[in-house]
């Protein structure tokens, strides 16, 4: 089974280690051009590419796949490199680029993905956070056979897993990554029986009713508009943990604070959205549209991490 691989950042890294550890042969990876990084913004490669190295395999990292796209000279190498590497298949996960027709034809048996929801729920680029965020009590990983759909394909596996009350991107991204990367090894090893026969898995159609669309994290989302539920935005804090960063503005500070950790109490007030009603050690409890949000971890622009009660000694509220 020649299976190539498509991916960049670390929940593709692990899938890939795991296709490597189970004994595949990986002739191609393609990921993300390596993107500016640290104060200095130094070309960084990321996660899929700097395990690939590792283990001598091709790396390609086209800025666009579309033949008669902005970047045609990326797409034909590319191409070529497909061809020459005679793929079986072709595993994506967390890719970054949209993936056209040339590319879902060129192996044998086709593309797989890895996503992270229980589709057709969350289909698109940000199904772990949209889920906490909306307050899904369970997700899962979807392997998909590839169309030319966003995120429409016919499904071949898929298992869930519950979102526990205090899963944050990073924590819930963790056991999502180890449950994809054990289900791909199992679908490629059952793939590898049937391909032998010239035949792809059977897969399921996604049902038509529950599609959802996990659109794009977007930094003016990461402000925390008080006028919202405090359900919601303890939520959203969770879901924003660590990137991009949840922010809110506390009287007597000039720069946005970040939030890391907050709880939704079940108090009630009549003050105004955003108003401070109490700063302790506790938490630093903070009036919404409906109910209260209760701060236990900030960081101050240029700090670091601080619980409320470290935070408070620092700080002291207008009245």
């Amino acid at each position: 089974m020649r299976a190539g691989f498509a991916g960049t950042p670390e929940f593709a890294r692990l899938a890939l280690q795991a296709m490597l550890g189970a004994g595949f042969v990986v002739p191609l990876v393609l990921t993300q051009p390596d993107r500016p990084s640290g104060r200095g913004l130094k070309l960084t490669p990321g996660p899929v590419k700097l395990l690939a190295l590792e283990h001598a395999i091709p790396v390609l990292q086209p800025r666009s796949l579309r033949l008669d796209g902005r970047y045609p000279d990326d797409a034909r190498q590319a191409q070529a490199a497909i061809e020459a590497a005679a793929l079986d298949v072709l595993v994506v996960a967390a890719y970054g680029l949209i993936l056209p027709a040339w590319v879902l034809a060129a192996p044998r048996l086709g593309c797989l993905n890895i996503h992270g929801s229980l589709l057709p729920r969350w289909r698109g680029a940000a199904p772990i956070q949209r889920a906490i965020e909306a307050g899904d009590a369970c997700t899962g990983i979807t392997i998909m056979q590839m169309d030319e759909g966003l995120d429409t394909g016919d499904m071949l596996r898929v298992e869930s897993l519950p979102i526990d009350s205090t899963d944050t991107a990073a924590s819930l991204h963790d056991r999502l990554a180890a449950l994809g990367s054990d289900m791909i090894v199992r679908a490629l090893k059952d793939l590898e029986v049937a391909g032998g026969a010239g035949q792809r898995l059977k897969g399921i159609p996604q049902p038509i009713e529950g599609v959802t669309y996990a659109a794009k994290l977007d930094r003016a989302q990461a402000a925390i508009d008080p006028a919202l539920p405090a359900q919601l935005l303890a939520r959203r804090i969770r879901a924003f943990n660590p990137a991009p960063g949840a922010t809110i503005t506390l009287p007597g500070l000039t720069d946005p604070v970040k939030v890391w950790q907050a709880l939704a109490i079940g108090a009630h007030t009549q003050a105004a959205p955003g108003t401070v009603l109490r700063a302790s050690p506790d938490g630093i409890d903070i009036a919404t549209g409906d109910g209260v949000l209760r701060l236990l971890e900030l960081q101050r622009a240029g700090g670091k991490r601080q619980s409320a009660d470290v935070f408070i000694r620092g700080w002291s509220p207008p009245g």
